[in-house]
């Protein structure tokens, strides 16, 4: 089978890897452009997919924009039997959609139609979901709308980060993905239409959205802290600076929201209801460290207060 493979970041390339070894030829790679990367911003780093095209020897299209005669000529010459595509950052139009003979299938990390959108394992973890999975789906015009050709689930651990649990459902996809590719091939495969009214939806994460609020309880707390790590990093501000907050866990404790409780090994905050416990901190300009070692070279004390 001739597909083109539509991805851009790290979660995308164990999908393509697993392209690869099942045998099926991967006649280009349709990727995001390369980002500028460092101060001076002259500096391009390309994306992951890229990397392990090139790697391959595949041909790969860094389009600004999927859309286009430009793109839409250069995909009908390689005669695509079918498009995969796998966290690739943009919507795409009826008329690339359309464009291998067998139409499109995407790997979504959510068991649709539960979090249609762009940060499905974020909003799981923010929400407390206990499970999640994966979902073959083909596509159509509709955000994440279209039929579900096969699915696999897994447990969400109760410690588990967004990007602990990103790298197993990256893993679990590329399993999907060869085995719909399997129920297609042999004519085996059934979609099962999604039941839209039971939709919910996964908007792209922002900065503010993982600002942390401590009029909140320690669980949600906790899920935020989990939900945003490593990126963009659940964050409150101490003394006008931002500073972000990683490995945290409920605990036990009272206080006016966002006091420190207990500085040592462990950062103590006061929540709405109990306390955060965190053991891992970021300050603005600088790396992520164990809260010990940034205790001890700010000298934090119980009393202080994050906003």
């Amino acid at each position: 089978m001739r597909i083109v493979f539509f991805g851009t970041p790290t979660f995308a390339v164990a999908s393509l890897e697993a392209l690869l070894k099942g045998g099926v030829t991967v006649v280009a790679a349709v990727t995001q452009p390369d980002k500028p990367q460092g101060r001076s911003r002259s500096v391009l780093l390309p994306p992951p997919v890229k990397t392990a095209a090139q790697a391959h020897g595949i041909p790969v299209l860094q389009p600004i924009r999927p859309t286009g005669d430009v793109l839409s000529t250069s995909l009908r010459r390689l005669e695509p039997e079918l498009g995969v595509v796998v966290a690739y950052g943009h919507i795409l139009r009826p008329e690339i959609l359309t464009l291998p003979a067998r139409g499109m299938i995407n790997v979504h990390a959510s068991l649709l139609p539960r979090y249609r959108g762009a940060a499905p394992i974020q909003h799981a973890i923010l929400h407390g979901d206990t499970d999640t999975g994966i979902s073959i789906m083909q596509m159509e015009a509709g955000l994440d709308s279209g039929p579900v050709i096969h699915r696999m689930a897994t447990s969400i651990g109760p410690q588990e980060t967004a990007g602990a649990l990103a790298a197993r459902l990256a893993e679990l996809g590329a399993i999907a993905l060869v085995e719909a590719l399997s129920l297609l091939s042999g004519g085996l495969a059934r979609p099962q239409p999604q039941d839209h009214s039971k939709a919910t939806y996964a908007p792209k994460i922002d900065r503010e959205m993982a600002r942390l609020a401590w009029q909140h309880d320690a669980a949600t707390l906790a899920r935020q802290v989990r939900a945003f790590d490593p990126a963009p990093g659940a964050w409150a501000t101490l003394n006008g600076s931002a500073v972000k907050l990683f490995n945290a866990q409920e605990a036990p404790g009272t206080g006016d929201p966002g006091v420190v409780l207990a500085a040592g090994n462990r950062l103590v905050i006061a929540a709405g209801r109990g306390a955060l416990a965190v053991q891992e901190i970021q300050p603005a300009g600088k790396a992520r460290m164990p809260v010990e070692a940034w205790v001890r070279g700010r000298g934090i004390a119980p009393g202080r207060k994050f906003e």
